[in-house]
C-alpha cells in the first residue's frame, strides 16, 4: 500500500489520538500566528513612525543658504526638511500688535520693522508646532506645495485685531521700502506664549509672528535673507552622522552647530522595536518548544506502533518510506491547524489585538503573508518532530522491533 494511503488510514483508525494531536498543533500554530501578526504589526508601525516621527537634525551655519539647504534636503537620509529664513516686514493696511505698555524713556527708537516673518518650507517641522507650543486653529500650515505661492499663516491675536480669516488677503512691504506683496491667509496659528507685561518691541511680540514660504521671505528680505537654521527629519539617530558629513561636504567645512533631537523617536519608535523583538522571540521560542513537544508525542506514538513497524520492515518496506509515512501523518494536521488558529486569532483580535502603545492601532486581520509564514513553520516543525525520533527508532532491526515489546 502506498505510504500516503497508510498515513490516512492510520489517522482515521486512531481518531482520539489524531484529535488530541490536532488540538496540540492548533495551539502551537495559534501562538506562532499571534507572534507573527504582532511582529508584522510592530514592523509596519515602526516604519510609519520612522517616516512620520523620525529624528530632527537642526543645522546652523553662517554659510547655509536656501540653495544649500535644498541640496542637503535631497540627501537619501532625509524624509522632510525645512529651512528657516527670518525677515522683517511692514504691513500695508495691516495693524501690528503693540505691547500695551509705554516704552521706557531710555528705549532706543524702533529700528526693526514691526512684523517678524519666518520663511519656511514645512512649518510642521518647526519646534513650536512639533511640541505643541503653537497650533493651527484654522486652515493649515505652510507645506512644500506652497513653494512659489503668495500665502501666509498669521497668529490669532493679529488676525483678531485686523478681522482676518482664512482666505483673506494681507499686504506686506519690505522693511527697506518697495512695492507691497499681497498674500492670501491660508491658516491662523495660536502661540501659547502670553503677551508680555512690560514693553517689548513689536517684532518680538508672539502675536506679530507670521509664517510664509521661503520665496516670499526672500522677496520681502530684498535678497539679503539667508537661513539661520534648517531642520531635517531622518529615519533614525544612526543616520545623523551621515547627514552631518554631507552638510560638511556641501558647506566646505563642518557646520558650526548641528543638534540631534531624538526624544520623540525614543518615546515612540523604540517601544515598537521592543514589541517587535519580543514578538520575534515568541515565534522562535514557540517554534523550538513546539518541535520538542511534538517530537516527544511522535516518539511515544512510534513506540506504541513498534509491532506495526516491525511487520512492515519484515515485508520489505524501506525505512525512508516509514519515516515519510509518519511525516505525512503529522504534516496532514499542520494546514488544518493553521486554519483553526487563524479563526481563533480573528475572534481574539478584537479584545486583545492592540499593542500597548499610544501610536499603535489594532492588529489588522490575519493576512496571507502571515498565514504562509506560519504554515511554513508548522510544516518544518512536523518534519523535524517526526524525522528525528523516527530515525532513532528505525535504526533497530525488524526482529528487535517485533520481539521487544517494552
Amino acid at each position: 500500500m502506498n505510504f500516503v494511503k497508510r498515513a490516512g488510514h492510520s489517522l482515521w483508525a486512531r481518531k482520539a489520538g489524531t484529535a488530541a494531536l490536532a488540538a496540540l498543533f492548533t495551539v502551537i500554530c495559534a501562538l506562532l500566528l499571534g507572534g507573527s501578526v504582532l511582529r508584522a504589526a510592530a514592523e509596519r508601525q515602526e516604519a510609519d513612525a520612522r517616516r512620520e516621527i523620525g529624528v530632527d537634525v537642526t543645522v546652523r551655519d553662517p554659510g547655509l543658504t536656501a540653495a544649500l539647504a535644498d541640496r542637503l534636503g535631497a540627501a537619501p537620509q532625509v524624509h522632510r526638511y525645512t529651512p528657516s529664513l527670518p525677515v522683517g516686514a511692514e504691513g500695508s493696511g495691516l495693524r501690528p500688535l503693540d505691547a500695551g505698555a509705554p516704552p521706557p524713556d531710555e528705549a532706543a527708537p524702533e529700528a526693526e520693522p514691526p512684523l517678524a516673518l519666518l520663511g519656511v518650507r514645512d512649518s510642521g517641522l518647526l519646534l513650536p508646532f512639533s511640541y505643541g507650543s503653537s497650533t493651527i486653529r484654522s486652515g493649515r500650515g505652510i507645506t512644500p506645495r506652497d513653494a512659489g505661492a503668495d500665502v501666509a499663516v498669521v497668529e490669532r491675536r493679529l488676525a483678531e485685531r485686523n478681522g482676518l480669516e482664512v482666505g483673506d488677503t494681507i499686504r506686506l512691504r519690505p522693511a527697506g521700502g518697495g512695492p507691497a506683496v499681497p498674500l492670501t491667509v491660508v491658516g491662523v496659528h495660536q502661540d501659547t506664549t502670553p503677551d508680555p507685561a512690560v514693553w517689548t518691541p513689536p517684532h518680538e511680540l508672539p502675536g506679530n509672528q507670521l509664517y510664509v514660504p521661503v520665496g516670499v521671505a526672500e522677496r520681502l528680505g530684498a535678497g539679503a535673507a539667508e537661513p539661520v537654521t534648517a531642520v531635517y527629519r531622518i529615519g533614525s539617530p544612526d543616520q545623523a552622522e551621515a547627514l552631518h558629513s554631507e552638510a560638511g561636504r556641501l558647506l566646505g567645512a563642518d557646520p558650526s552647530d548641528v543638534r540631534v533631537n531624538d526624544r520623540a523617536y525614543r518615546d515612540q519608535v523604540l517601544p515598537l522595536q521592543r514589541a517587535g523583538a519580543f514578538a520575534g522571540l515568541t515565534v522562535r521560542v514557540t517554534t523550538v518548544a513546539g518541535t520538542v513537544i511534538l517530537g516527544l508525542v511522535v516518539l511515544l506514538r512510534i513506540r506504541e506502533r513498534r509491532a506495526e513497524l516491525g511487520v512492515l520492515l519484515s515485508l520489505g518496506e524501506p525505512k525512508p518510506k516509514l519515516i515519510a509515512q509518519h511525516t505525512v501523518e503529522i504534516a496532514a494536521l499542520a494546514l488544518p491547524a493553521v486554519g483553526l488558529a487563524a479563526l481563533a486569532c480573528r475572534f481574539a483580535a478584537g479584545p486583545a489585538g492592540a499593542l500597548p502603545t499610544d501610536s499603535l492601532t489594532a492588529v489588522p486581520p490575519v493576512g496571507a503573508a502571515d498565514l504562509a509564514t506560519v504554515a511554513g513553520i508548522a510544516l518544518a516543525i512536523s518534519v523535524l518532530a517526526t524525522v528525528v525520533p523516527g530515525i532513532a527508532i528505525l535504526r533497530l532491526h525488524p526482529r528487535s522491533l517485533l520481539l521487544d515489546t517494552d
